[in-house]
C-alpha cells in the first residue's frame, strides 16, 4: 500500500487559511459589535495548531516522497495551491498581530518572503510553460499572485510603508487581469469539474481583500474602497444565488474554498460599518459572521469525518 503520506495535498493549507480568516472575523466583530462571547483566542489557539501539524506533515511529505511533492508543484491545477501555504503564515501574522508582536513579525517576515519567491516563480512558469491549456484555468489561479494584496494588513506595522504598497500593486494589477481569463474560460470553455467547482468562491476574495486592504494603507474608505467592496459583495450574491448547484458536489478538499472569501467578505462588511455607520452593514455583517462560522464549523466536521473514512490523502 502507498502511504497516505505520499498524496498529502499541499491544498490542506487552504483549511488554515479558513481558520485564520474566521479567526480575524471573530475577533472584528468581538471589536466592533461588542458581542458578549470572546473566542477569537480560541480559535487562533486552534488555527496555529492545526498549522504546525499540516506543516510538518507536508514538510515530511516532502522529504519522504519528493517526487510527489514535485509533481504538485509542476501539475497545472495543484501549482496554485502551493502558495497557500505561504498565504496561512500572512495570516497566521495578521491574527497574532493584537498578541504578540515578535511571533507576528516572524509569521510576516517568513511568509511574505516566501509568497514573493512562489510569485515569481508561478508567473515564470505561466510565461514559459509548454503543457498549461484554457481548460486548466480556474479562481484558484488568484491565489499566488493576488494574495499579494494580504501582506499590507500587518505589513505597515512591520516594514516601511512602500513595501506594502509593492506588494498591494502586484495583486491588485493582476486581479483583473486574471478575472477576465477566467470568465473568458467558463463562459467559453465548459463549466468547472466538480472538484473544482467551489473555487468559484475565491473570486469573493481579491476585492474583499484588497478593499481591507487599501483601507489599512489609506486610513480611509473613499471611492476607490467603495468599488471594491461592492464588488466583493456583488461577487457574494452571485455565488450565494448558484448555492443549489453547489450542494449537488460531493466532498472534496477544495470545499475550504467556501471558507475564506466568506471570512474576507465578513471581515469588510464590518470595516465598512465602523468607516460609514449605516445601520445596514451593521445587520449584515452578523448575518455573513453566522454564516461564516456555520460552513466552516461544517466543513472542519465533514473533513474530520473524511479523514476517519480514509477519503481523502489518497490516489486520485
Amino acid at each position: 500500500m502507498t502511504s497516505r503520506l505520499q498524496h498529502f495535498p499541499v491544498a490542506w493549507f487552504a483549511m488554515i487559511m479558513g481558520l485564520a480568516g474566521l479567526t480575524l472575523a471573530w475577533r472584528k466583530a468581538e471589536e466592533t459589535l461588542t458581542l458578549g462571547v470572546t473566542l477569537s483566542p480560541w480559535l487562533l489557539g486552534l488555527t496555529s495548531v492545526l498549522f504546525v501539524a499540516v506543516a510538518a506533515l507536508y514538510s515530511a511529505k516532502v522529504f519522504k516522497y519528493r517526487a510527489a511533492a514535485a509533481g504538485e508543484w509542476a501539475h497545472p491545477v495543484k501549482l496554485s495551491f502551493v502558495p497557500t501555504a505561504s498565504i496561512a503564515l500572512i495570516l497566521l501574522s495578521i491574527a497574532w498581530l493584537p498578541y504578540s508582536q515578535p511571533y507576528s513579525k516572524l509569521f510576516w517576515l517568513v511568509g511574505v518572503s516566501l509568497h514573493l519567491i512562489l510569485t515569481l516563480h508561478v508567473i515564470t512558469q505561466w510565461m514559459h510553460q509548454t503543457r498549461f491549456e484554457i481548460v486548466h484555468l480556474n479562481p484558484a489561479w488568484f491565489i499566488p499572485v493576488v494574495g499579494n494584496i494580504l501582506v499590507p494588513i500587518a505589513g505597515v506595522e512591520h516594514a516601511p510603508v512602500e513595501v506594502s504598497w509593492f506588494f498591494f500593486s502586484i495583486g491588485i494589477v493582476f486581479w483583473p487581469v486574471l478575472l477576465t481569463m477566467i470568465f473568458y474560460r467558463i463562459v467559453f470553455h465548459g463549466s468547472l469539474p466538480e472538484r473544482l467547482t467551489p473555487t468559484l468562491f475565491i473570486l469573493i476574495a481579491p476585492p474583499a481583500v484588497g478593499f481591507l486592504s487599501y483601507v489599512r494603507l489609506t486610513g480611509e474608505a473613499n471611492a476607490f474602497a467603495h468599488v471594491l467592496y461592492h464588488a466583493a459583495l456583488f461577487f457574494t450574491l452571485l455565488l450565494l444565488a448558484q448555492l443549489p448547484r453547489f450542494a449537488r458536489i460531493p466532498f472534496f478538499l477544495s470545499w475550504w474554498a467556501y471558507s475564506f472569501p466568506l471570512a474576507a467578505i465578513t471581515i469588510a462588511t464590518l470595516v465598512m460599518f465602523q468607516h460609514t455607520g449605516e445601520p445596514l452593514f451593521l445587520r449584515l455583517s452578523a448575518l455573513l459572521l453566522a454564516v461564516a462560522s456555520v460552513v466552516i464549523v461544517g466543513l472542519f466536521l465533514r473533513t474530520a469525518l473524511a479523514v476517519a473514512r480514509k477519503e481523502i490523502c489518497v490516489q486520485e
